[in-house]
């Protein structure tokens, strides 16, 4: 069970999404980014003009063809781009508790940080913590308004898919594999207890105990942000942090000076860092040793990039190595 604040570009669609408990998303990347990370018990509350309205539960996601002729949500052009997109990826939604809270209110510490740093509400979606779910299960009241049913039953419905070859690409069936859908799948790679486990062990943290931490989204520093932030649920005295970049092809040298400025900003707090890639050079391999970085490689089991798969498909398929050639 995770929670996250998905955001809403206007009015007129928040009021759309809160009348018939739904959440959609662009056929853009960020849009397929957005419904791959959340996943069916997850719970969502919806961000706009700084603002966070109503606690929900996924009960079913749905991707749908030709969704530009389909409601609730007409589709969308930008002037300077002259781009125009719609609304594929959708999430429907059992309302929880209803509310409309301002972001200012402490309880929203970690997501406003984010907010804040991240430059606004270009992002669609920020993941909050266990404690942020904790105060939001609290606030308003119960949900008991009706919720309007939305049938759509000229829609043909579709799984997306994810290639290696950009030929094959044609969204928002099939999307080219990005880069923000290896940090979400490996991000749900360490999220396994036993996978977590190992990692702890590898970087000398045996000490900890795996099901004290919680594997959380981009969280935003002043000097920018690290894709995966491993952090404790329940911080006592001080918050242990573990961070971890992602990178899809080759590491570089900008990699590990970035993490190792994220970690002195952390100072204390922060029980290691981690930089995850395809492959590392000698020279990358030395420099993170000096600085204290741990390196773990990123490889998938038996790809065909003739084809295309599906996020779960890859996620069975995807695995971390450590430089010796172990298997975590």
């Amino acid at each position: 069970m995770r929670y996250f604040l998905v955001s809403v570009s206007n009015k007129v669609n928040l009021e759309l999404c809160i009348r018939y408990a739904l959440a959609g998303f662009t056929n853009s990347i960020n849009g397929l980014w957005t419904f791959l990370e959340i996943k069916e018990e997850d719970y969502i509350s919806f961000l706009y003009g700084a603002r966070v309205f109503n606690l929900y539960k996924v009960i079913a996601k749905e991707a749908f063809k030709n969704a530009e002729n389909l409601p609730p949500w007409p589709p969308v052009t930008f002037s300077m781009s002259r781009k125009t997109y719609y609304f594929p990826f959708r999430l429907r939604l059992k309302p929880i508790r209803k509310f409309s809270e301002p972001m200012v209110r402490p309880e929203f510490a970690y997501v406003a940080e984010n907010l804040l740093l991240r430059g606004g509400y270009r992002r669609t979606h920020f993941q909050a913590d266990t404690l942020t779910f904790n105060y939001v299960s609290q606030m308003g009241q119960l949900y008991n308004d009706k919720v309007q049913e939305l049938e759509i039953t000229d829609g043909e419905r579709f799984s997306p898919l994810l290639c290696f070859d950009k030929r094959l690409a044609s969204p928002p069936q099939i999307f080219y594999f990005h880069e923000l859908v290896l940090q979400s799948l490996i991000k749900d790679y360490l999220s396994q207890i036993t996978k977590l486990r190992k990692v702890l062990d590898y970087i000398g943290k045996s000490k900890y105990k795996e099901d004290a931490f919680e594997v959380l989204g981009e969280k935003a520093f002043p000097e920018g942000h690290v894709d995966i932030l491993i952090k404790d649920k329940y911080p006592s005295e001080k918050s242990q942090k573990i961070i971890v970049e992602v990178k899809k092809g080759v590491a570089k040298e900008g990699d590990i000076i970035q993490l190792r400025n994220y970690m002195n900003e952390i100072k204390e707090e922060c029980e290691g860092g981690i930089l995850i890639a395809n492959k590392f050079s000698r020279n990358i391999i030395l420099s993170a040793r000096k600085s204290g970085i741990v390196l773990l490689g990123y490889s998938f089991r038996q790809i065909d990039i003739n084809r295309a798969y599906s996020y779960e498909e890859l996620f069975q398929k995807i695995y971390l190595r450590t430089l010796e050639g172990d298997t975590i």
